[in-house]
């Protein structure tokens, strides 16, 4: 049989038809595409033709397309639906991978050919283009002599190698970490939901009868609100923080003092004082100093507001409080003080209409587009859902798939992908993907989702927006490939929409009943949302001041002790809280270690954030949820991509600079929390 990526899709749209593809498939494609895309390369970069923007730049553009096509649909497989097959293709193709950018960055005839272009006469994202090119080269070692060059391709070999354990040694942590219960009496206080959601996770896992307690991928596990059995919360607790660095076979320690060793050396190789100077030069950020700065000035007042959230604990609990006690807790103060019980809101948050009544609804609102469910179309997983979106007047704008409940197959968190990018020079249309981890519910049973699972999948949202809106040129530019301090705006912009009153009333509604949310529970979750700002955000802060720890080292100052330097940063940085672990610990912080994605960037989320906070203002100010505003953000920012500057962008949209003032009033960090 013909392998179905060797030519493009006949799907609409270009979904690939998974159901037809073979893990035999993808390493023919993967590796025919290597080849092929290397092969353009150096006829782009031998044409004996004097450089033109065509000849070079449109023809880079053109460039790749079997190995884009199948890396997209393997990738995907990687992260979502990962066989053991699948994975062993990861990590021998990892290092190809590695070796084929290299290939192409560190052709001194390609990058001379980019060089010669005369820009004079371009468009402004033509011009752009080049210069992003020419900016790439220069990141990737072209200045370096030939020695330099071959250490740097050796580096980046190992730094994917690397990247590739790691995460797939975190994804087995999250198995093997979950707690297994024999009683059911041990669960006393989750929702009969999520105690039967255990059940069905165990009985998937082999132990059918028994109660398995999955985890998600930050250090703070969602049924640790609930949990009444303490001893089950400091199990589950301390389960989640041990992952990666337990001494057992899927420790990673060797693997962190690995990568922190060879970015250092990278970084030096290429200029940069350390390896979080190099990547912030790739970022909105003015240089690195301006993120130390950043984060210095809000460590302390985060600080502050968790100390007083931390006694007015304590004083709820009646005993010394255990950082395992915090949620529970904490949940027990929103109940009392504020009257909001997470658990019982829950059943007014379905996945299916938040989903279509929710987000799909604040989408059409805005921006017009519709959202057509396409069970014609199948994804790679039974649970992944096809919607056909389209614009106000009937035309198409892209492929939306959502996969939202977890597996042992998939990566854990939450995250968007495009499977197909838009591109007007290649004639294409956004695919994208949203992945989540919800609890899938027993047979018959709704999802119910917690206010903070509701706030993902509207984050998520967000992402995929950004992609199905882009109208650009050149697939180089699409949708979220802006820098990664940039990329987190759009989707916190979407979270507004979640306790937007005319949102809100149309899906916060009861799934048997029909009931809608009461305005008195509404006024009490608003009236609460400055609690447990302190923990959340000196959490966020522990984990983005651990990443900038861990690559401003040179490769002398890489510690032999992981856990200790970790302690020792968080305390230098003065975020440490005896109370708060880091939102990721170095064991499993897979934002950084699986891959250099947020490594040094981990601090991209509250920098978008004062964009969004600052969005935010701008929506209230103007109306709020009408088209023309939906217009706006659109047409200024959501569809330029990176074809111009994305603060630029973000310029033209708001009309000047971001404040921070709206972002510190959001957090609280302008006034002390009372307890």
């Amino acid at each position: 049989m013909t392998n179905p990526l060797l030519s493009p899709s006949p799907l609409p749209f270009g979904l690939p038809p998974f159901a037809a593809i073979t893990t035999e498939d993808y390493a023919e494609a993967v590796d025919a595409g290597l080849k092929e895309h290397l092969h353009e390369i150096q006829q782009i970069a031998a044409n004996p033709l004097p450089a033109t923007f065509e000849n070079t730049a449109v023809a880079m553009e053109r460039s790749g397309r079997l190995l884009d096509r199948a890396a997209a649909a393997f990738f995907t497989l990687v992260s979502a639906d990962a066989s053991d097959a699948i994975r062993e293709l990861e990590t021998a193709f990892a290092p190809r991978f590695a070796a084929h950018q290299d290939a192409v960055y560190m052709n001194r005839g390609l990058y001379e050919r980019f060089n010669a272009i005369d820009t004079a006469r371009l468009d402004d994202e033509s011009a752009r283009l080049v210069q992003e090119y020419l900016k790439e080269f220069r990141q990737s070692g072209i200045q370096l002599d030939d020695d330099g060059q071959a250490r740097l391709r050796e580096i980046n070999a190992e730094l994917s190698r690397i990247g590739t354990e790691f995460g797939q040694r975190v994804k087995e942590t999250m198995k093997s970490a979950a707690i297994l219960l024999d009683d059911e009496a041990d669960l006393a206080g989750m929702s009969t939901e999520d105690v039967a959601g255990a059940a069905e996770a165990a009985k998937a896992a082999g132990h059918d009868g028994r109660f398995l307690l999955t985890l998600i991928q930050p250090s703070n596990q969602p049924a640790l609100a609930s949990l009444e059995n303490r001893t089950v919360r400091r199990r589950l607790f301390e389960a989640s923080l041990a992952r990666g660095t337990d001494g057992g076979s899927l420790d990673v320690r060797d693997l962190v003092r690995a990568t922190v060793r060879f970015r250092a050396e990278k970084a030096s190789l290429l200029g940069f004082q350390n390896f979080a100077e190099l990547m912030v030069d790739q970022q909105t950020a003015p240089d690195f100093k301006a993120v130390q700065a950043m984060l210095g000035r809000l460590a302390p007042p985060a600080i502050r507001n968790a100390q007083a959230e931390a006694l007015a604990l304590a004083e709820s609990a009646g005993h010394p409080l255990e950082p395992w006690d915090w949620a529970y807790y904490s949940a027990q103060v929103r109940r009392e003080k504020y009257q909001v019980d997470e658990q019982a809101i829950r059943p007014y948050f379905s996945l299916e209409m938040v989903l279509a009544d929710g987000v799909f609804f604040a989408a059409t609102q805005l921006y017009g587009i519709t959202f057509h469910e396409r069970p014609d179309l199948a994804g790679y997983h039974g649970d992944v859902r096809v919607w056909e979106v389209k614009n106000e007047d009937g035309s198409s704008l892209g492929l939306f798939l959502g996969d939202y409940y977890t597996r042992e197959s998939k990566r854990g968190g939450a995250w968007m992908n495009s499977l197909v990018e838009q591109s007007r020079l290649l004639g294409t249309q956004a695919v994208v993907i949203n992945n989540l981890n919800i609890t899938k519910p027993a047979p018959g049973e709704p999802a119910l989702l917690s206010l903070d699972e509701v706030r993902t999948v509207f984050h998520e949202f967000g992402h995929a927006l950004h992609g199905l809106f882009s109208d650009v040129d050149y697939p180089r530019f699409s949708g979220t490939s802006v820098p990664r301090d940039f990329v987190e705006y759009p989707s916190q912009v979407n979270e507004m929409w979640i306790m937007w009153p005319e949102v809100l009333t149309n899906y916060a509604r009861h799934h048997a009943t029909g009931e809608v949310l009461p305005q008195d529970i509404v006024e009490r979750i608003n009236e609460s949302l400055l609690w447990g700002e302190g923990f959340a955000t000196t959490e966020y802060l522990g984990a983005a001041l651990l990443d900038v720890a861990w690559h401003v080292l040179s490769t002398d100052d890489v510690p032999a002790d992981v856990l200790a330097f970790e302690a020792k940063a968080l305390a230098d940085a003065g975020i440490a809280h005896p109370l708060i672990p880091p939102r990721y610990r170095t064991g499993y912080f897979q934002h950084i270690f699986a891959g250099a994605g947020y490594a040094a960037g981990y601090y991209s989320y509250i920098w978008s954030e004062v964009l969004d906070a600052d969005t935010v203002e701008w929506f209230k100010e103007n109306g709020g949820l009408t088209r023309s505003n939906g217009d706006r953000f659109r047409s200024e920012l959501l569809s330029r991509g990176n074809s111009r500057d994305p603060l630029e962008s973000f310029r033209t949209f708001r009309g000047r600079d971001a404040e921070l003032e709206p972002l510190l009033k959001r957090r609280g960090l302008n006034q002390p929390t009372q307890p």
